[in-house]
């Protein structure tokens, strides 16, 4: 069961927050902090997303709509029916982060490891990641007007100048940029990584903090939050049944089934959180709490289903080659007789 070292450090940071949330000018710091690495971030994304690879993998246009549809349509239709749970399990502040959560884009690097682990089709993997990317830049902050309203920090001219200056700006220089700067972001991989977790740790710092001065957590009781996950649970389960099986349905090959099924089931941590904090502003502790405990449930469910997939693809080649030498065998010994 793989628990990631990142949620240790998200835990350990919502834990510093709560010890030690800044105020007043160090609130100021830390938002202004939080809201150069969330473009920070976002310049990193856009000059690392190959969009000639993802143009490229157009020719298998009906995968990429089928994970398309699941992440954008199906999920967030899951995340409305949710709705119906307030209040008798889920919170209002809750259920919007639940909805939130269904309306950001799929991973792209868990995606392809555990696609590559079941031996799907990894490149469809990858393009399908690329893609989810690049629509969700626009695609979620539009829905999370439509569907969120006011009561996800409202969508009014200011809000939307803040998603364009803080994400869209930002992705479009790093594309623009990409061609100079491609080497020395692959070569620095491994630096940049860690630059990219210490802006999502600030970014969760800071909009914890915030929660901890507004006395968020007294609207959380256990009860709530064991319900927040059976509710998770269910909709992974839902949406892992759905990839599968609709993919079946769809008549994709067992390789583009399993990229299907990894690629349209899950959620993106990096990208999802610094979103919720240009989104939700002062109020995104509550909303990145339901997207935190799901990431970690998708990569736990995920590994052993991936484990699974893989050891069903070794039992398919051992059959054939079981046969044939039985096959084999029998003739020789016809002959022999």
């Amino acid at each position: 069961m793989p628990i990631d070292p990142f949620i240790l450090l998200l835990l350990g940071t919502v834990g510093l927050a709560a010890l030690f949330p800044a105020r007043g000018s160090a609130a100021d710091v830390a938002s202004g902090a939080s809201t150069a690495a969330v473009a920070l971030l976002f310049f990193l994304y856009g000059a690392r997303l190959s969009t000639r690879e993802a143009l490229d993998g157009l020719r298998h246009w009906r995968l990429h709509v089928t994970v398309l549809a699941c992440t954008f349509l199906v999920f967030p239709l899951l995340g409305l029916a949710a709705r119906g749970l307030v209040p008798v399990i889920l919170t209002h502040p809750l259920y919007q982060g639940l909805l939130f959560l269904t309306l950001v884009p799929s991973t792209v690097q868990s995606s392809i490891a555990f696609t590559s682990m079941a031996r799907g089709n990894v490149p469809a993997a990858i393009c399908a990641g690329s893609f989810s990317s690049l629509v969700g830049i626009m695609a979620t902050p539009l829905l999370a007007a439509a569907l969120l309203g006011g009561n996800g920090g409202g969508f009014s001219a200011g809000s939307l100048l803040k998603i364009v200056l803080q994400l869209l700006v930002p992705f479009l220089a790093g594309q623009l940029l990409r061609r100079w700067i491609a080497g020395s972001v692959t070569r620095h991989k491994q630096a940049l990584g860690l630059v990219d977790r210490g802006a999502i740790l600030l970014v969760v710092y800071t909009a914890f903090s915030a929660g901890m001065v507004q006395g968020i957590w007294h609207q959380v009781s256990p009860a709530r939050l064991g319900g927040l996950v059976v509710v998770e649970a269910v909709i992974l389960a839902v949406m892992l049944l759905l990839t599968w099986y609709g993919g079946k349905a769809l008549r994709f090959g067992r390789a583009d089934r399993i990229a299907i099924q990894f690629a349209g089931s899950k959620k993106s941590l990096a990208a999802g959180l610094p979103m919720a904090s240009v989104l939700f502003g002062a109020h995104a502790a509550l909303a990145v709490l339901p997207l935190m405990l799901f990431h970690q449930m998708q990569l736990i469910v995920c590994a052993v289903i991936a484990k699974r997939r893989a050891r069903e693809a070794a039992t398919e080649v051992t059959a054939p080659r079981s046969a044939a030498a039985t096959r084999t065998v029998v003739g020789t010994r016809t002959r022999s007789g």
